[in-house]
């Protein structure tokens, strides 16, 4: 039988990576290239459309050159990849805006205005507390008046590179479903564009992408872009789908009650659910669309979870010349007989702030420690945090959904491989926390949509859950759980009563900041 082959392409923050996948889930070849970002200023970071589409194209080409003859039974390509963000183009897919991401935090003030008049909106329609292509074509078009009326679409970064690759004409742009949440300008139940939150913002729907579904082929490789890369042209490009629900997908969440722990630079806990219910109580969950038609999955991510914990290993742990895989061991060896609570020291690690709930003014913080304490305890403290914040969505997810409460999570990312955290997880939760056998969930998942779009997979979900094992399982103490529930409510507690102080923070340095300027 002749061999079929599947290509996925990741377009992440820093690397976008290209893996190409056979029919028994193996990954036969695989590139990463970096994406050049530009920071000018604090909470500036843009990335141009060129130098991403210049990375992906040689990303791709990497790979072909290593699969040689071989390259000709790619029967399809899907995207995945970053899910929040925003980018307009003009009627030849020319770059105005650049690509920015969640990372650019110029748009603030008008998400925050925004969340005043239309937050309960943005949540029981789109299924957001934090959206972000919505505040962005505002500021954009407030602050960029001339570039704005050259805008034609406004895209997510997949939709882009479909277009580039394809040359499809502009008003053929698509966005895959599972990125409309994040836009707050969907109507998720519908899988439509909100008329009326399109209305209020001033953004008129014709300016908008299509709406597909995950496994719907969109366009074919153009012959300029099969002459440069070595693929066929005409090869399939198929919608795919965000990072996350891609990782959901590839790590075999298919099931109402299946839940995933990601532990990535944007940590996210997420519950595959039938339906969405607001979580009006909290706004603690978003609801996105699975990439599996038919489903949601109740969610919510952390920003910068992992980045955090790579910054603060990098700051004050990491020993010259070491590796920073060896930093991280030799802190898990540090911590192990440390008691939950680290004998009296907390931590707040958002340091990005709170996305769900929406809190900008929120900061790192460590409290109650005293000479006793080393680094090990302020990392300790770090994880326990992540881990408290990450059980509270757990928590509510269980309350708006009591029917489908299991007992395990399976976890995948670059944490999932600390037994220390996992184990942790686990006390915690009360549940166990199983390591999947593969770290590339996300790209599987985009190659089990490439593959499905085609008819090669024809039924996603039993695909999916017959390529996903499980590696390791972290069993849950008791004795620990019941000793980590008084943290649990501390931590809670200090969101909400430590906002002020973090506000006067804020307010003071601006106000010393405008002094000096």
């Amino acid at each position: 039988m002749e061999e079929v082959l599947l290509m996925s392409v990741d377009l992440g923050t820093s690397f976008i990576k290209t893996g190409v996948y056979d029919m028994d889930s193996a990954c036969v070849a695989l590139r990463t290239e970096p994406v050049r970002d530009e920071r000018p200023k604090p909470g500036i970071f843009i990335q141009r459309g060129d130098d991403l589409v210049t990375s992906a194209v040689s990303c791709m080409k990497k790979v072909c050159d290593e699969l040689g003859g071989r390259v000709k039974n790619i029967a399809a390509i899907a995207f995945t990849g970053q899910m929040s963000g925003f980018m307009g183009v003009d009627h030849e897919w020319n770059d105005i805006t650049t690509w920015s991401c969640s990372l650019d935090s110029r748009y603030m003030p008008y998400a925050q205005r925004q969340m005043k008049e239309l937050k309960r909106e943005f949540l029981q329609t789109s299924g957001t507390n934090a959206p972000q292509m919505a505040p962005k074509f505002e500021w954009f078009k407030k602050e960029f008046p001339e570039e704005s009326k050259k805008i034609r679409k406004y895209l997510m970064i997949s939709g882009y590179l479909i277009g580039k690759l394809s040359g499809m004409p502009v008003e053929d742009a698509v966005i895959d479903t599972t990125y409309t949440t994040w836009t707050g300008l969907a109507d998720i139940g519908k899988g439509a564009w909100s008329e009326r939150i399109c209305d209020r913002i001033g953004l008129d729907t014709k300016y908008l992408p299509r709406i597909v579904s995950s496994n719907t082929i969109c366009a074919n490789l153009s012959r300029k872009m099969a002459e440069y890369t070595g693929l066929r042209e005409g090869v399939p490009l198929v919608s795919g789908a965000g990072d996350k629900m891609a990782g959901a997908l590839g790590s075999g969440a298919v099931s109402p009650g299946d839940m995933i722990f990601e532990a990535g630079s944007y940590g996210e806990i997420s519950c595959c659910v039938p339906d969405y219910r607001p979580d009006l109580q909290t706004g603690r969950i978003d609801c996105l669309p699975s990439a599996v038609p038919g489903c949601f999955f109740a969610t919510k991510f952390v920003a910068g979870s992992g980045i955090t914990l790579d910054w603060f290993v990098n700051t004050f742990a990491r020993r010259d010349g070491e590796e920073l895989s060896e930093a991280f061991c030799r802190l898990e060896r540090d911590m192990r007989n440390i008691p939950p609570g680290c004998g009296g020291l907390m931590a707040i690690g958002l340091l990005g702030g709170s996305s769900m709930p929406l809190d900008g003014a929120l900061r790192g913080m460590w409290m109650g420690h005293d000479w006793s304490h080393g680094r090990e305890h302020f990392y300790k403290a770090l994880l326990e945090s992540f881990t408290y914040d990450f059980n509270l969505t757990i928590d509510t997810i269980e309350k708006l959904y009591p029917e489908y409460r299991k007992k395990e999570v399976r976890a995948i990312g670059g944490g999932a491989k600390s037994a220390f955290w996992m184990q942790m997880n686990a006390d915690v939760t009360g549940k166990a926390y199983q390591v999947l056998h593969r770290d590339d969930a996300a790209m599987w998942g985009g190659a089990l949509l490439a593959g499905n779009a085609v008819g090669i997979f024809p039924d996603l979900k039993d695909t999916a859950k017959a390529h996903a094992k499980v590696a390791a399982e972290y069993a849950p103490n008791q004795d620990m759980y019941e000793k980590y529930k008084p943290f649990q409510k501390l931590y809670e507690q200090s969101l909400k009563e430590l906002h002020g102080f973090y506000r006067k923070i804020q307010d003071t340095n601006n106000m010393g900041a405008k002094a000096t300027s």
